[in-house]
């Protein structure tokens, strides 16, 4: 990467008042300039990754983040007590917490990162519009003041026009966030985003603007010393969000082009200029279908896609922050900056995709990363790790850089085939499946992509029809290899050479009925697989019985298909967008399995089961109440998100098992009904 003209260490030691995957980058980069680091760490956090990695770790308090990484003074006392010089924030928690900054700066200890006055400005979205219309850059339409009650709120969406966005003044991360297409629904949506508001930031004002149609969301890097310098490192593509949070982006934009992404980088820089901005920042935009582009905000901080502008234009943002910090001057000029190539990230979720993305919690039983040309990977959890509900539940980011954005698609489409996560739900398959659609392959992208592509939930098994030409040759394959293994190791018996593979949970599914037969003959290195009519070389590529990840080839093409062992028979595969288990037997014995009964599945239908860990904030039902279709049942709060539980048919409630204020586990029995189920606790909606 790119390094300023100095090569001492601007600082002896820093502390670094975050945790996770990006507490760990900035030690790395720390580290390779001979500075020393503090981590603090919360008693859930004893044992993270980003405590044993820096040269000091020190305990700040309980797992809530309020009684810990939220605890200002806590922190600056910290950074006090073991001689840090400087304090790197990351993003989220107190990166964009003025107070804090001043409270540092009072103690003599430097805030790397832009000061108070510029964090206050750009973090009170009235205030920071006011201050970009002034600096020439480009608002959306929209209401200048936080809106009071529901009331003023429905007489101005009606006077700027439907549809429009309701936000917290305050907010970030998605939180306090609706969008209405009617006043009925901006009625729910103001009270709801502004409860979020008022319970994620302490402020519930609200603000109302326009609804940009078929929306993307385009975000401009800036780089200012404080001096007078300032320059803008292009664009990154943050459209593919689920619920207002970013969850794959990319750099450059395949929507921008060298006017839009000029015309976008002045302003960017225009603003920072205004505001006497030091250190990196964000500006973000909303961009609409003819190339407008307005103004929505100013991170003043890191972003959690930086990766993807470090990778095409090989400068060090964090280096460049401390640097900064420590009085540097910007020793780069917007016309040495050239970007090189493509790159994408996408974010590792602990979350259940099946059951509407919901977070999920436990232990990390096995944690494997894929490596491989251009590939980054940014992670703070290790094999052993536990995913907290007190924090955001992202295990790593996958970034792949190619020469073009095709070659980054397939490269990060690998990578993501090839992780090995277990003891919790991830999001993997879906990010795999997302590199793959072919409106995104052709960077067709809105805000909305998610949602039109994908609605609220996503099927992992449902894939494996359309993969089974791969996935049922590499299970039959991988078990006739470990059959011979055991053949090896025992006594010598005859192996079949005629398979059958279901593929699906359960072994049911994606075959069929019947199956899928498939008959195999040994080749050098690996098999030909004969089955429907076709057939296809599989390559084993190296792949021993134990190994977890096959990386070899079918039919000519490279494939990469994670293949644990089953808990009891068959394998789990995951590839393409697939989770799945196999079942592969030999032609026999699957003869003899089909003339088994089988086991009915349990009726669940009389209860209500909660789909995430959580906090139960209100019950909207009693016992003998008749519930509709929709008609919400109780919320619960996951991860700082309210989650409405909705009825999906005609019921009556029978018995409440978890009052407000409870602390549930998945599955956990929330309510029971007296006839047909009315809970469909799969995929519940956001509070409206």
């Amino acid at each position: 990467m790119t390094t300023s003209p100095s090569d001492a260490p601007p600082f002896g030691k820093i502390l670094v008042a975050n945790r996770g995957e990006i507490a760990c980058r900035i030690m790395r980069t720390a580290r390779r300039m001979g500075i020393a680091t503090v981590a603090v760490y919360s008693d859930a956090d004893r044992a993270a990754p980003h405590a044993e990695m820096a040269d000091e770790a020190v305990a700040i308090g309980p797992a809530p983040s309020a009684q810990s990484y939220l605890a200002a003074e806590r922190i600056v006392a910290a950074a006090r007590d073991t001689g840090a010089e400087a304090v790197h924030p990351g993003f989220g928690f107190l990166s964009e917490n003025a107070d804090f900054a001043r409270a540092l700066q009072d103690a003599g200890i430097v805030f790397v990162g832009p000061g108070p006055e510029a964090i206050a400005a750009m973090g009170d979205k009235i205030e920071s519009k006011r201050l970009a219309a002034a600096a020439g850059v480009d608002t959306i339409p929209g209401h200048p003041d936080p809106v009071s009650d529901v009331g003023e709120a429905l007489a101005i969406a009606a006077r700027i026009g439907y549809p429009v966005m309701m936000k917290a003044s305050a907010g970030g991360g998605g939180k306090g966030m609706r969008a209405a297409e009617d006043p009925a629904a901006a009625a729910q949506g103001f009270e709801a985003a502004r409860n979020e508001a008022r319970a994620a930031f302490g402020d519930d004002r609200m603000l109302i603007e326009k609804f940009v149609a078929e929306p993307r969301h385009i975000e401009i890097q800036v780089l200012a010393d404080g001096q007078g310098a300032a320059i803008h490192l292009g664009e990154r593509e943050c459209s593919i969000q689920r619920r207002h949070q970013k969850v794959i982006e990319e750099a450059p934009s395949p929507f921008v082009d060298p006017d839009m992404r000029a015309a976008m980088g002045a302003q960017a820089v225009a603003l920072a200029r205004a505001v006497g901005y030091r250190s990196a920042g964000t500006v973000e935009f909303v961009a609409g279908s003819d190339k407008s582009f307005y103004f929505l905000e100013m991170n003043t901080r890191l972003q959690v896609e930086h990766p993807v502008t470090e990778a095409i234009f090989g400068i060090d943002l964090v280096e460049w922050m401390l640097r900064i910090a420590a009085g540097e001057r910007l020793g780069l000029r917007q016309e040495d900056i050239r970007p090189r190539g493509w790159a994408i990230e996408a974010r590792l979720y602990a979350e259940d995709p099946a059951r509407g993305f919901l977070p999920s919690t436990g232990r990390l039983r096995r944690y494997r990363e894929p490596d491989g040309e251009g590939i980054r990977i940014d992670s703070g959890v290790a094999e052993g790790s536990d995913i907290s509900m007190h924090y955001d539940p992202m295990i790593a980011k996958a970034v792949a850089r190619g020469a073009d954005r095709a070659e980054a698609a397939s490269r990060l489409a690998a990578t993501l085939d090839g992780f090995e996560i277990e003891g919790v739900r991830s999001n993997v398959s879906f990010l795999r499946a997302v590199m793959d659609n072919p409106r995104f392959r052709a960077g067709r992208l809105t805000t909305a992509f998610i949602a039109e592509e994908y609605g609220d939930a996503y099927d992992a098994g449902a894939a494996a029809g359309a993969l089974a030409p791969v996935l049922a040759p590499v299970a039959a394959a991988v078990h006739r290899r470990d059959a011979e293994r055991e053949a090896r190791l025992g006594a010598p018996r005859e192996l079949p050479e005629t398979f059958v593979v279901r593929l699906g949970e359960g072994g049911e599914g994606g075959g069929g009925e019947t199956g899928i037969r498939i008959a195999l003959r040994p080749v050098e290195d690996g098999y030909e697989a004969v089955f429907d009519g076709r057939r296809a070389r599989v390559r084993m590529g190296g792949w021993r019985p134990g190994d977890r990840v096959f990386r070899g080839a079918v039919a000519g093409r490279e494939t990469t298909v994670g293949v644990a062992r089953g808990a009891h028979e068959g394998w789990r595969l995951t590839h393409g967008g697939a989770a799945v288990r196999a079942v592969v037997r030999s032609a026999r014995a699957a003869e003899l399995a089909a003339r088994m009964p089988r086991k009915p599945e349990p009726d669940l239908s009389r209860f209500l089961l909660s789909p995430m860990p959580g906090l139960v904030v209100s019950v909207a039902v009693g016992p003998g109440q008749k519930v509709q279709p929709g008609d919400p049942l109780c919320v619960i709060d996951a991860m700082k998100m309210e989650n409405v539980l909705r009825a999906d048919r005609p019921a009556t409630v029978e018995d409440i098992k978890a009052a407000p204020g409870a602390s549930v586990q998945v599955d956990q029995v929330l309510m029971t009904f007296a006839d047909a189920a009315a809970a469909d606790a799969a995929a519940p909606g956001a509070a409206p």
